[in-house]
């Protein structure tokens, strides 16, 4: 049983990378850059051909910057928290922390490693924001001011002022966000089809 058990996780591990891969935003690539690990093990490790050991795991541990039981998906027992569906937007994923009709609503936001960082492109809408970065180094520009801040640093803006959040050395960043009901509409609800001049990168 045990066996059948651990051949189970094994199997689940390339798809779990793949998805993975995917909400970041990274190509196999840039991965392959990131990690040492050639493109073709890659692949084959995502499609289930090649199993997954201790050597292939920690690179891609390290540059996801997460745990190595995350990426393995070992099964959890007892556990009665509600894992929400993350919301992927402009290339960003945001993981909801709340679930309310109204009021503040907080968010784990994660910003993608990117080879070359982003230009800002900075936008308005109703309300206010509050963040704090976990990991990674984050970009805000704010108005005429442009910010970087480490892991341990907050801030808070009305949102009213032009703004934008990225990586600030191209490396992917993660952060917890608190915004009202309009902030939530302008970051993670879909809306009907626009320009593309205002769909653009947040």
């Amino acid at each position: 049983m045990d066996r059948t058990t651990d051949d189970e996780v094994l199997d689940a591990v390339g798809p779990r990378l793949r998805a993975l891969r995917r909400d970041r935003g990274i190509t196999l690539a840039d991965l392959a850059a990131t990690t040492g690990v050639s493109e073709s093990t890659l692949s084959r490790l995502e499609s289930g051909q090649r199993r997954a050991t201790l050597e292939l795991l920690l690179p891609l541990a390290r540059t996801y910057d997460v745990p190595l039981d995350e990426l393995v998906g070992a099964p959890r027992t007892g556990d009665p928290r509600i894992h929400l569906k993350p919301i992927r937007r402009y290339g960003m994923t945001f993981v909801p922390l709340s679930r309310r009709p109204g009021g503040i609503h907080a968010f784990k936001m994660i910003i993608p490693a990117r080879p070359e960082p982003l230009e800002p492109t900075p936008q308005t809408h109703e309300g206010f924001e509050w963040l704090y970065v976990l990991n990674g180094r984050l970009r805000l520009v704010l108005g005429e001011r442009d910010l970087t801040l480490p892991p341990g640093e907050a801030a808070e803006f009305d949102t009213s002022m032009p703004h934008w959040l990225g990586s600030a050395d191209g490396g992917a960043v993660e952060l917890l966000i608190l915004f009202g009901l309009q902030g939530m509409r302008a970051h993670v609800r879909p809306r009907p089809h626009r320009s593309s001049h205002d769909e653009t990168q947040r």
